[in-house]
Protein backbone atom coordinates (compact mmCIF):
# COMPACT_ATOMS: atom_id res chain seq x y z
CA UNK A 1 0.00 0.00 0.00
CA UNK A 2 1.27 3.30 -0.89
CA UNK A 3 0.81 6.19 1.25
CA UNK A 4 1.28 10.03 0.18
CA UNK A 5 0.95 13.26 1.80
CA UNK A 6 -1.39 15.73 0.60
CA UNK A 7 -0.46 19.51 1.23
CA UNK A 8 -3.12 22.01 0.96
CA UNK A 9 -1.52 25.48 -0.24
CA UNK A 10 -3.68 27.99 0.74
CA UNK A 11 -4.28 31.01 -1.40
CA UNK A 12 -2.02 33.97 -0.06
CA UNK A 13 -5.46 36.44 -0.79
CA UNK A 14 -7.90 34.21 2.06
CA UNK A 15 -4.93 33.59 4.18
CA UNK A 16 -4.63 37.85 4.58
CA UNK A 17 -8.52 38.08 4.66
CA UNK A 18 -8.29 35.80 7.62
CA UNK A 19 -5.41 37.59 9.07
CA UNK A 20 -6.81 40.53 8.81
CA UNK A 21 -10.61 39.45 10.20
CA UNK A 22 -8.83 38.42 13.29
CA UNK A 23 -6.45 41.75 14.20
CA UNK A 24 -9.99 43.81 13.78
CA UNK A 25 -11.61 41.41 16.27
CA UNK A 26 -9.11 41.83 18.41
CA UNK A 27 -8.51 44.97 18.32
CA UNK A 28 -12.20 45.42 18.74
CA UNK A 29 -12.17 43.09 21.86
CA UNK A 30 -9.30 45.29 23.38
CA UNK A 31 -10.88 48.75 23.29
CA UNK A 32 -14.13 47.85 24.61
CA UNK A 33 -12.70 46.12 27.21
CA UNK A 34 -9.43 47.74 28.37
CA UNK A 35 -9.76 50.35 30.04
CA UNK A 36 -6.34 52.72 30.20
CA UNK A 37 -8.61 55.90 31.58
CA UNK A 38 -8.81 57.13 35.37
CA UNK A 39 -12.86 57.13 36.49
CA UNK A 40 -15.24 59.37 34.73
CA UNK A 41 -16.65 62.05 37.13
CA UNK A 42 -18.77 64.18 34.55
CA UNK A 43 -20.92 64.74 32.06
CA UNK A 44 -18.03 64.91 29.63
CA UNK A 45 -16.27 62.25 30.43
CA UNK A 46 -18.42 59.28 28.71
CA UNK A 47 -18.12 61.31 25.75
CA UNK A 48 -14.95 61.63 25.38
CA UNK A 49 -13.85 58.25 26.23
CA UNK A 50 -16.26 57.15 23.17
CA UNK A 51 -13.76 58.67 20.79
CA UNK A 52 -10.67 56.96 22.85
CA UNK A 53 -11.97 54.03 22.82
CA UNK A 54 -11.96 53.72 19.16
CA UNK A 55 -8.63 55.83 19.13
CA UNK A 56 -7.39 52.47 21.10
CA UNK A 57 -8.66 50.04 18.88
CA UNK A 58 -7.44 51.19 15.66
CA UNK A 59 -3.80 51.75 16.98
CA UNK A 60 -3.70 48.51 19.00
CA UNK A 61 -4.86 46.89 15.05
CA UNK A 62 -2.27 49.03 13.37
CA UNK A 63 0.64 48.54 16.34
CA UNK A 64 -0.36 44.58 16.36
CA UNK A 65 -0.11 44.01 12.59
CA UNK A 66 2.53 46.20 11.76
CA UNK A 67 5.05 44.42 13.99
CA UNK A 68 3.92 41.29 12.74
CA UNK A 69 4.44 42.07 9.27
CA UNK A 70 7.97 43.05 10.13
CA UNK A 71 8.79 40.05 12.43
CA UNK A 72 7.05 37.75 9.76
CA UNK A 73 9.92 39.81 7.03
CA UNK A 74 12.65 39.25 9.22
CA UNK A 75 11.89 35.51 9.15
CA UNK A 76 11.01 34.71 6.11
CA UNK A 77 13.23 36.76 4.14
CA UNK A 78 16.19 36.35 5.96
CA UNK A 79 19.29 35.85 4.44
CA UNK A 80 20.21 32.30 3.54
CA UNK A 81 23.27 30.60 4.40
CA UNK A 82 25.36 31.02 0.91
CA UNK A 83 23.67 33.37 -0.07
CA UNK A 84 25.54 36.37 -1.09
CA UNK A 85 23.78 40.05 -1.73
CA UNK A 86 20.42 41.42 -0.94
CA UNK A 87 18.55 39.32 -3.16
CA UNK A 88 16.48 39.92 -5.95
CA UNK A 89 14.28 43.60 -6.24
CA UNK A 90 10.90 43.67 -6.22
CA UNK A 91 8.86 46.48 -7.82
CA UNK A 92 5.87 47.37 -9.15
CA UNK A 93 3.07 45.57 -7.20
CA UNK A 94 0.24 48.31 -8.07
CA UNK A 95 -2.34 46.39 -5.91
CA UNK A 96 -0.52 46.88 -2.91
CA UNK A 97 0.96 50.50 -3.18
CA UNK A 98 -3.15 51.27 -3.92
CA UNK A 99 -3.94 48.83 -0.76
CA UNK A 100 -1.18 50.99 1.69
CA UNK A 101 -2.16 54.37 0.77
CA UNK A 102 -5.98 53.91 0.60
CA UNK A 103 -6.01 52.10 4.20
CA UNK A 104 -4.41 55.16 5.84
CA UNK A 105 -6.21 57.53 4.16
CA UNK A 106 -9.81 55.99 4.91
CA UNK A 107 -8.49 55.83 8.46
CA UNK A 108 -7.32 59.24 8.73
CA UNK A 109 -10.99 60.60 7.03
CA UNK A 110 -12.67 58.58 9.65
CA UNK A 111 -10.66 59.73 12.83
CA UNK A 112 -10.79 63.57 11.56
CA UNK A 113 -14.86 62.63 11.03
CA UNK A 114 -15.44 61.22 14.04
CA UNK A 115 -12.93 63.58 16.26
CA UNK A 116 -14.84 66.52 14.98
CA UNK A 117 -18.54 64.64 16.05
CA UNK A 118 -17.20 64.15 19.34
CA UNK A 119 -15.67 67.73 19.51
CA UNK A 120 -18.83 69.13 18.47
CA UNK A 121 -20.84 67.34 21.30
CA UNK A 122 -19.19 68.19 23.64
CA UNK A 123 -19.57 71.73 22.35
CA UNK A 124 -16.20 72.73 21.44
CA UNK A 125 -17.92 74.17 18.26
CA UNK A 126 -19.88 76.64 20.40
CA UNK A 127 -19.22 79.97 19.30
CA UNK A 128 -16.77 81.48 21.73
CA UNK A 129 -19.40 84.17 22.59
CA UNK A 130 -21.29 81.10 23.98
CA UNK A 131 -20.30 79.29 26.31
CA UNK A 132 -20.09 74.98 26.07
CA UNK A 133 -22.05 73.08 28.37
CA UNK A 134 -20.70 69.20 26.80
CA UNK A 135 -22.98 70.33 23.87
CA UNK A 136 -25.91 70.75 25.83
CA UNK A 137 -28.59 73.84 24.71
CA UNK A 138 -28.52 76.35 27.41
CA UNK A 139 -30.10 80.05 27.96
CA UNK A 140 -27.27 82.64 28.53
CA UNK A 141 -28.20 85.20 30.56
CA UNK A 142 -26.15 88.76 30.97
CA UNK A 143 -27.64 91.08 32.52
CA UNK A 144 -30.70 89.79 34.24
CA UNK A 145 -31.60 89.81 29.98
CA UNK A 146 -31.83 86.53 27.91
CA UNK A 147 -28.45 87.52 25.52
CA UNK A 148 -25.92 85.87 23.17
CA UNK A 149 -23.54 88.53 24.61
CA UNK A 150 -19.80 88.08 24.57
CA UNK A 151 -19.92 88.49 28.24
CA UNK A 152 -22.20 85.46 29.07
CA UNK A 153 -22.75 84.57 32.25
CA UNK A 154 -22.93 80.66 31.73
CA UNK A 155 -25.94 78.44 31.98
CA UNK A 156 -29.05 79.14 34.25
CA UNK A 157 -28.71 77.76 37.79
CA UNK A 158 -24.49 77.29 37.48
CA UNK A 159 -23.02 77.63 40.46
CA UNK A 160 -20.75 80.53 39.57
CA UNK A 161 -16.55 80.44 41.34
CA UNK A 162 -13.62 82.57 40.30
CA UNK A 163 -10.87 80.91 39.49
CA UNK A 164 -6.97 82.53 40.25
CA UNK A 165 -4.08 81.10 38.57
CA UNK A 166 -0.27 82.29 39.58
CA UNK A 167 3.30 80.90 40.58
CA UNK A 168 2.55 77.96 41.62
CA UNK A 169 -1.17 77.72 43.17
CA UNK A 170 -4.95 77.86 42.58
CA UNK A 171 -7.59 80.25 44.05
CA UNK A 172 -11.37 80.04 43.78
CA UNK A 173 -13.61 82.46 45.11
CA UNK A 174 -17.58 81.87 45.42
CA UNK A 175 -19.12 85.45 45.16
CA UNK A 176 -22.02 84.09 46.34
CA UNK A 177 -20.79 83.32 49.88
CA UNK A 178 -17.39 85.60 49.68
CA UNK A 179 -15.29 82.26 49.86
CA UNK A 180 -12.25 81.88 49.17
CA UNK A 181 -10.37 78.93 49.26
CA UNK A 182 -7.80 76.71 48.52
CA UNK A 183 -9.54 73.55 47.16
CA UNK A 184 -12.58 73.24 44.76
CA UNK A 185 -15.70 72.24 46.49
CA UNK A 186 -18.65 71.72 44.07
CA UNK A 187 -22.11 69.53 44.27
CA UNK A 188 -22.81 66.81 42.10
CA UNK A 189 -25.12 66.93 39.30
CA UNK A 190 -25.29 70.49 39.17
CA UNK A 191 -23.66 73.02 36.40
CA UNK A 192 -20.22 74.34 37.18
CA UNK A 193 -18.85 77.39 35.34
CA UNK A 194 -15.47 78.71 36.31
CA UNK A 195 -14.71 82.14 35.08
CA UNK A 196 -10.80 81.66 35.22
CA UNK A 197 -7.76 84.46 35.39
CA UNK A 198 -4.06 84.03 35.56
CA UNK A 199 -1.88 86.52 36.97
CA UNK A 200 1.53 86.42 35.67
CA UNK A 201 1.60 83.43 33.27
CA UNK A 202 0.15 80.98 30.79
CA UNK A 203 -1.38 78.07 33.23
CA UNK A 204 -3.64 75.19 32.73
CA UNK A 205 -6.35 73.54 34.62
CA UNK A 206 -6.27 70.15 34.47
CA UNK A 207 -8.45 67.76 35.62
CA UNK A 208 -8.21 63.90 34.05
CA UNK A 209 -10.97 62.62 35.59
CA UNK A 210 -13.21 65.27 34.13
CA UNK A 211 -11.85 64.89 30.86
CA UNK A 212 -11.41 68.97 31.21
CA UNK A 213 -8.22 70.93 30.39
CA UNK A 214 -8.43 75.01 29.56
CA UNK A 215 -5.54 77.04 29.41
CA UNK A 216 -5.89 79.79 31.03
CA UNK A 217 -3.98 83.20 29.84
CA UNK A 218 -3.00 86.34 30.97
CA UNK A 219 -4.64 89.31 30.23
CA UNK A 220 -7.63 86.85 28.61
CA UNK A 221 -10.57 85.93 30.96
CA UNK A 222 -11.67 82.39 29.83
CA UNK A 223 -14.88 80.56 30.83
CA UNK A 224 -15.35 76.70 31.30
CA UNK A 225 -17.92 75.18 31.86
CA UNK A 226 -18.98 71.73 33.47
CA UNK A 227 -21.34 69.16 35.56
CA UNK A 228 -19.52 66.89 37.71
CA UNK A 229 -21.36 63.65 38.39
CA UNK A 230 -19.45 61.25 40.90
CA UNK A 231 -18.85 62.37 44.48
CA UNK A 232 -14.94 62.39 45.50
CA UNK A 233 -11.18 63.79 45.60
CA UNK A 234 -10.19 64.16 42.23
CA UNK A 235 -6.74 66.24 41.20
CA UNK A 236 -6.14 69.47 39.21
CA UNK A 237 -3.33 69.91 37.77
CA UNK A 238 -1.60 72.75 36.24
CA UNK A 239 -0.51 70.88 32.88
CA UNK A 240 1.26 74.35 31.01
CA UNK A 241 5.12 74.77 32.20
CA UNK A 242 4.90 77.76 33.99
CA UNK A 243 7.99 77.88 36.11
CA UNK A 244 10.50 76.32 38.36
CA UNK A 245 8.03 74.98 40.75
CA UNK A 246 5.43 74.22 38.22
CA UNK A 247 5.40 70.63 39.34
CA UNK A 248 3.93 71.22 42.57
CA UNK A 249 1.18 73.73 41.18
CA UNK A 250 -1.58 71.33 42.16
CA UNK A 251 -5.24 71.15 43.59
CA UNK A 252 -8.08 69.10 45.06
CA UNK A 253 -11.82 69.38 43.36
CA UNK A 254 -14.60 67.65 45.69
CA UNK A 255 -17.10 66.63 44.66
CA UNK A 256 -19.90 66.33 47.45
CA UNK A 257 -23.43 65.70 47.33
CA UNK A 258 -25.91 68.57 47.13
CA UNK A 259 -26.85 67.98 50.88
CA UNK A 260 -23.33 68.16 52.10
CA UNK A 261 -22.10 70.55 49.95
CA UNK A 262 -24.72 73.07 51.33
CA UNK A 263 -23.42 72.25 54.45
CA UNK A 264 -20.12 73.19 53.64
CA UNK A 265 -20.77 76.66 52.34
CA UNK A 266 -22.92 77.79 55.23
CA UNK A 267 -20.19 76.79 57.54
CA UNK A 268 -17.98 78.83 55.22
CA UNK A 269 -20.16 81.62 54.11
CA UNK A 270 -19.63 84.68 55.34
CA UNK A 271 -22.35 86.12 56.64
CA UNK A 272 -24.18 89.59 54.71
CA UNK A 273 -22.86 93.00 56.34
CA UNK A 274 -24.46 94.32 59.13
CA UNK A 275 -27.38 97.35 58.02
CA UNK A 276 -25.85 100.73 59.63
CA UNK A 277 -27.65 102.29 61.15
CA UNK A 278 -29.29 105.00 59.33
CA UNK A 279 -30.87 102.10 57.61
CA UNK A 280 -32.33 100.19 60.56
CA UNK A 281 -33.80 104.38 61.76
CA UNK A 282 -37.61 104.48 61.61
CA UNK A 283 -39.47 106.08 59.28
CA UNK A 284 -41.51 109.25 60.20
CA UNK A 285 -44.42 110.54 58.73
CA UNK A 286 -45.10 114.31 58.70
Amino acid sequence: MESGIFQVQIPSSILTLVIGMVLVLGGLWVGQNINLLPIDASSNAPIYDELFKVLFTIGVILFVGIVGLLVFSLVRFRRRSGQLGDGIAIEGNLPLEIFWTAVPAIVVLFVGLYSYDIYDRMGGMVPLSHDHMSGAKTERVWGGISSGSVQSQGPINALPIDVTAMQFAFLFHYPDGDITSGELHVPADRPITLRMEAKDVIHAFWVPEFRLKQDVIPGQPTQLSFTPTRPGRYPIVCAELCGPYHGGMRSTVVVESPEDWDNWFTNNAKPPPAATESDNSPVTTA
